[in-house]
């Protein structure tokens, strides 16, 4: 077990810095023209001379798979290609998060361009629920469809597909969730996380996979010169709504999604997508776009509309070429997100203080349901609550005999696997997710036995930890090194974001800015200075280390380095994760 920089910060933590070699650490800094930091990262991260390029320049054509190794893409593919030869209408039923709308975008655009009627329907959630519904099928078949494309769910929904095949319908399912031993009824199931299906492709979010599909569905109907009287849909320029939902749903930014975002950033840099480019501008956003500001303003903004609203609002932002429109859908999608973030903080504030005693007892894995709270904000506050108390968290809202509710695991438990137990043994009417995140159906008579079924399967709870990834001084936070880290982007899910760790440093003092931020002075014994902020930092055990911190003659800090624009002037700031006594 790697041990630990620090054993316990001023909020409690262990400080974990990797190992690594430091031999191929200077080696790719000086092949590749890198500061030593940054070429420790790419040591550190598995990164070796040969990789290094295809890394810092990832090439989706020295990433794309053949389509075709995925079980049932063919047969799905020359479905999807005889629709579009004979001009069928085909349905679509997607999930409604940032993942399922631009998947629904991805194909509605697609089919834009092919003049092929494609009808759309997502899930309302709290009127359907998760996944397609027997209602959703039946709309569909009385919109002529006889085709149904279901995007990023589907993979357990056995009954309303069997109701899909009895009504006549013929239905590809599109997914990457976690799938059973028996699949769902249907003419082709396209996912990469089947159990008998092989290669390398299990991270991949729903709409890259639905990407593929595309790709193979125009090598089809290419191989049957279709092309030849109509233009061949451009897929690499829809690669932005990949980049966005494969961001969105916190896959690995690895291997094939890496690429995909990748070239996905420079496609929305050039506004091709008018609902995208309007979102941005309804966020603020000025700077070219990252996977950073798609995580924390673009797809919060999208996931709005399927929490308190219609999610197909943000589907026909992300279809429609009418800037008119899009400005006002983005706006309305803004509003929404300024409304969800207020019911969030009251829901968090209150699901706190109902999980405090089972804190207290020390229990493995925390739940809290009440019958006031909006189901639209669940996630977001399960996933706030599991990363403050380390431990799997899940919350409910408890109606009509039942709690719907949303689960987050810290790294070490798998919730997917569990919550699918718990349907197995018959606890939950609806179960499943990914290993970090998922949802659930349970009657109430069953809480308690499904929250003891899921304790029994957690380990002991260990100290938090804080993974730091290089020490520097506070001089030698740099703009050139903001510049170098940022050869490394696009950064997510097992490709975090570098957090340093700086030395020898002295705090000033600190000022509450914004609604719950922290901003500070830090002071270096070499001489440099740096302004940090710590965000979402009022009344958490950050704010009270800050202020302590002040009365230390030297400390060591975490964080996140970033270029911080203001009147003109570009500045290195940091974003302060936590604070540790020098040593």
């Amino acid at each position: 077990m790697t041990e630990a920089i620090v054993a316990r910060s001023l909020t409690g933590r262990d400080w974990i810095e990797p190992p690594v070699d430091a031999g191929l650490a200077r080696a790719l800094a000086q092949r590749h023209d890198l500061p030593e930091v940054v070429g420790r990262l790419l040591a550190m991260r598995g990164v070796d001379l040969d990789a290094a390029p295809g890394f810092l320049e990832p090439r989706l054509r020295d990433q794309m798979p053949d389509p075709s190794l995925l079980l049932d893409m063919d047969k799905a593919a020359e479905r999807l290609a005889r629709a579009v030869r004979t001009s069928e209408t085909v349905g679509i039923i997607s999930d409604y998060d940032v993942d399922g709308c631009t998947s629904a975008a991805l194909v509605l655009r697609w089919a834009g361009h092919l003049g092929l009627r494609a009808k759309l329907r997502i899930p309302q959630r709290l009127q359907d629920g998760y996944g397609p519904s027997p209602r959703l099928f039946d709309a569909l078949a009385a919109d002529g469809c006889g085709l149904v494309l279901v995007l990023d769910s589907g993979i357990n929904a056995f009954d309303a597909l069997a109701h899909a095949r009895a009504r006549g319908l013929e239905v590809i399912v599109v997914d990457h969730h976690g799938a059973e031993a028996e699949l769902p009824p249907a003419l082709a199931v396209v996912n990469p996380n089947r159990l008998d299906q092989e290669g390398p492709w299990g991270s991949l979010a729903a709409v890259g996979v639905t990407f593929l599909l595309l790709v193979a569905t125009n090598r089809a109907l290419r191989a049957e010169g279709h092309f030849e009287r109509v233009a061949e849909p451009p897929l690499l320029h829809l690669l932005d709504l990949v980049a966005l939902g494969t961001v969105a749903d916190v896959v690995p930014l690895l291997g094939l999604n890496r690429a995909l975002v990748r070239q996905g950033l420079k496609v929305m840099a050039e506004a091709r997508t008018v609902g995208v480019d309007a979102l941005a501008r309804a966020a603020g956003l000025k700077a070219a776009p990252t996977a950073q500001s798609i995580a924390f303003a673009l797809a919060p903004r999208i996931n709005a509309a399927g929490r308190l609203d219609d999610p197909e609002i943000a589907a026909r932002l992300l279809v429609t070429d009418d800037g008119a429109e899009a400005a006002a859908l983005a706006e309305r999608l803004d509003a929404l997100n300024a409304e969800r973030r207020a019911v969030e903080q009251r829901v968090l504030d209150q699901a706190e203080r109902l999980l405090e005693p089972q804190v207290r007892a020390d229990r493995r894995v925390l739940f809290a349901a009440s019958e006031d709270w909006h189901p639209g904000v669940l996630g977001i506050v399960a996933g706030r609550l599991a990363e403050r108390q380390h431990r799997p968290v899940l919350v409910a809202a408890i109606g009509d005999g039942e709690a719907v509710g949303s689960a987050r695991a810290p790294e070490g438990f798998d919730l997917g696997a569990a919550l699918r137990r718990a349907l197995a043994q018959g606890l939950a009417r609806k179960a499943g997710g990914h290993a970090r995140a998922g949802g659930f159906t349970v009657p109430t008579a069953a809480l308690e036995p499904f929250h003891a079924l899921l304790e029994a399967g957690a380990g002991v709870p260990t100290r938090p930890r804080l993974r730091v990834d290089a020490p520097i001084a506070v001089g030698g936070a740099r703009i050139e090194l903001v510049r170098a880290l940022e050869r490394l982007e696009p950064y997510g899910e097992q490709h975090p974001r570098p957090r340093v760790r700086i030395v020898g440093a002295r705090l000033a003092g600190s000022r509450v800015v914004g609604e719950r931020h922290l901003r500070l002075r830090i002071h270096g014994h070499d001489g440099g200075a740096l302004d940090a902020v710590a965000f979402r930092a009022v009344g958490t055990p950050l704010e009270d280390a800050a202020r302590s911190a002040t009365s230390l003659p030297s400390v060591q800090v975490a964080g996140r380095l970033s270029a911080d624009h203001f009147r003109g002037v570009e500045r290195v700031e940091l974003h302060l994760d936590d604070i540790a006594p020098d040593r």
